[in-house]
């Protein structure tokens, strides 16, 4: 049952042991969305396009489908669980630019919700809760 906070609608700072995380393409272009804000603000490394860099992390989306970015998600979760001085806020990726719904990405956190340092957007949430992803 997911019991912590959410990622805020708008991250503007983070604390020392946060980590901003975004939806990225494979090239580490992050020209725009949550990806130019993880470039300007969060250490996010032009060229880039997976995992941690600076206090930032990414997760790609603008490969193709759904299931191309499941096994992203899937990394970033393993990772999340291997660092647990980090907390990670991670925002509505994949449902900006990239143009997936909610629906779609939701469920690809749906191992995420067990995991007490991977603060979740409250849409994902709800998503997982309606969808009845638990298992």
């Amino acid at each position: 049952m997911y019991d912590r906070k959410f990622t805020p609608e708008k991250i503007t700072g983070l604390a020392e042991n946060e980590v901003f995380v975004f939806g990225s393409n494979l090239a580490g272009a992050h020209g725009g969305g949550a990806a130019l804000v993880a470039l300007r603000f969060f250490g996010a490394v032009w060229g880039q396009g997976v995992g941690l860099q600076g206090q930032s992390y990414g997760i790609p989306t603008m490969q193709g489908g759904v299931e191309t970015i499941r096994p992203y998600v899937d990394d970033f979760i393993r990772f999340a669980l291997s660092r647990q001085d980090l907390v990670f806020l991670v925002t509505r990726i994949g449902c900006g630019i990239a143009g997936f719904r909610e629906e779609e990405i939701a469920p690809l956190f749906e191992k995420a919700v067990d995991v007490n340092n991977i603060i979740l957007p409250q849409e994902f949430v709800e998503c997982i809760e309606r969808q009845g992803n638990r298992r």
